[in-house]
């Protein structure tokens, strides 16, 4: 009968069935999500179509700059970057090794832990690999989104620097390095690399575009192009950038109007998530003995874990609903 089960054989059923759950939801979020369309379109956009004469060579040639400077962006983005350049994405200067140590000393310690505290051999395995390999990378995850939201506040300020400075007669090198030693962080350490290299020796165009490998944001990589195809071929780049300034804050002030239309909405989420273990609380509080058969008998031990399954299914779908990207 499933009643006469261990406590240990449940145990490990729930934690087995959320892993498949999550192994599941991995491979399908990109067709949930549309991330397939989105780079489907992204790669039409950036295939070279037929050429068209033009008697002017020069906007030939800016038109085939454009073109490339896109192809090479689907082709970054397609790749997921190593775990070394996560970590610096993230503003940590931890190496890989490390890193590794780190992760696996703390599931060490969790399921040390775990086995000392009496919950099983087989439980405390599960929980030691989730805490060795899952919370150093949500960690990671967690502080690249901080960096990259701070960027996108700074950046905008750092572009019109550059655009003032290059209206008054200023060298763009020199513009570089006033954001290099005037900016916040973590614009200050991104141009101060990008100084650093072109002072080495590499095109200022190329030390550009590399700060979109620190911060895979689509501004970042916007910038790097612009600067990069003004290198190549002239033009105004104060113009160039003014327009660059323009849609970055276009695009920041877009994302405030969608997070403040979608708080509604979240806030109507975290309230249905939140419900069912607040009743819960309340049924405890009231009449201790009724609900208590919920972690006192097996049969209630099966409904604990598939309630779990069923509202982590359901916050997920909601999180899918509320969330909007653009």
């Amino acid at each position: 009968m499933i009643f006469d089960l261990p406590m240990q054989t449940i145990a490990l059923f729930f934690l087995g069935t959320v892993a498949m759950g999550g192994i599941v939801w991995v491979f399908l979020y990109p067709f949930l999500s549309g991330e397939r369309n989105v780079e489907q379109r992204m790669a039409s956009a950036a295939r070279v179509g037929p050429a068209v004469r033009t008697s002017r060579g020069k906007e030939k040639s800016r038109r085939e700059q454009v073109e490339e400077s896109l192809k090479e962006m689907q082709a970054r983005k397609g790749k997921r970057p190593p775990l070394q350049t996560r970590l610096a994405q993230a503003g940590l200067s931890i190496s890989k090794r490390n890193f590794l140590l780190a992760s696996g000393a703390f599931g060490l310690f969790v399921f040390v832990a775990g086995f000392i505290g009496g919950i099983g051999l087989l439980p405390s395995l599960a929980l030691g690999f989730a805490a060795g390999g899952g919370v150093p990378m949500w960690l990671v995850s967690y502080l690249k989104k901080r960096r990259e939201t701070r960027f996108l506040e700074v950046f905008p300020d750092a572009v019109d620097v550059i655009v003032r400075g290059v209206k008054a007669g200023l060298p763009l090198i020199d513009c570089l390095k006033i954001i290099a030693q005037e900016s916040e962080e973590p614009v200050k350490s991104e141009f101060r690399q990008v100084v650093d290299s072109q002072m080495i020796g590499l095109p200022l165009g190329d030390a550009c575009l590399k700060i979109h490998e620190h911060i895979p944001l689509p501004e970042a990589n916007f910038f790097g192009i612009v600067i990069a195809i003004q290198q190549r071929s002239g033009g105004n780049l104060s113009e160039a950038l003014g327009n660059l300034s323009r849609v970055l804050r276009d695009r920041k002030r877009m994302k405030a109007k969608i997070k403040a239309v979608s708080q509604e909405a979240k806030a109507s989420a975290g309230i249905i998530a939140a419900l069912p273990v607040a009743v819960m609380i309340l049924v405890y509080i009231s009449s201790p003995d009724y609900i208590s058969l919920l972690w006192t008998h097996k049969m209630g031990h099966l409904m604990l874990a598939a309630s779990a399954i069923w509202m982590a299914s359901g916050v997920l779908v909601m999180k899918k609903m509320i969330n909007f990207d653009f």
